[in-house]
Order: C-alpha cells, then sequence, then structure tokens
C-alpha cells in the first residue's frame, strides 16, 4: 500500500517559499512536485525550501526532481534548500554528492529563518 502523495506550500514571503511534500515521492508524484516548484519559481519565489518531513519514500526520480528545481531555481537567480530529510533520503543525497550543493536544515522554521536572512545563498 503506497502513501498518497501531498504537495502543500504553507509560506510564501516575497521571494521565498515553502514547499511541503509528503507521501511517497516517486516517478508518479515527481512531475506533479516539479511543476509545483516551477509555477511557484515562475510567481516570484525563485527561493524554495523543501520540507520532506512528510515524505516516506523518495525514489530516483523524487531525486531527479530536486535537481530539476534546483536547476530551475539557480537558472532565476535563487536557490533550493531541504528541510527535515529522512534518513535514507539523507544516504541518497550523500552518496550521489547532491548533499554538496543543496544545503540541508534540521527543519522548515530553521531553513526560513536562515533563508529570510540571506536569500542569495545557491
Amino acid at each position: 500500500m503506497t502513501d498518497a502523495f501531498h504537495i502543500d506550500v504553507p509560506h510564501t514571503d516575497g521571494t521565498l517559499a515553502v514547499i511541503a511534500l509528503s507521501g511517497e515521492f516517486d516517478i508518479a508524484a515527481a512531475p506533479a512536485v516539479r511543476a509545483r516548484a516551477l509555477e511557484l519559481i515562475t510567481n516570484g519565489h525563485p527561493h524554495l525550501v523543501a520540507d520532506l518531513s512528510g515524505v516516506t519514500f523518495c525514489d530516483s526520480s523524487g531525486l531527479g526532481a530536486l535537481v530539476g528545481i534546483w536547476r530551475c531555481a539557480k537558472d532565476a537567480d535563487g536557490s533550493l534548500a531541504l528541510a527535515a530529510i529522512p534518513d535514507r533520503l539523507g544516504r541518497l543525497l550523500s552518496v550521489t554528492g547532491m548533499d554538496t550543493f543543496l544545503p540541508a536544515y534540521p527543519s522548515a522554521q530553521a531553513a526560513l529563518a536562515d533563508r529570510q536572512g540571506n536569500r542569495t545563498t545557491a
């Protein structure tokens, strides 16, 4: 049985937005996440925080979506930060080397506090 996937945007403030994901971030969910993130970037929120606290599973499609979102944010002079990364996803980010260019925070609140003071960090 799979966990239903949800995308929420609990916070927007100027150029900054939080996109909160929950459930299985897989091949079925990745296109919707990418589309929602690109919509936020296009609508003036190029600095994104992805709150992953509710993610129960992430496959290579989810990982690919995060890379794509990071690239689009960067192209818009924005950034992508990850918050509350589940252990298994954290290991995947480390193994792939993505943890070197995607800043991680223990919570969305910590990411927001840092990002609100420094919106040009990649």
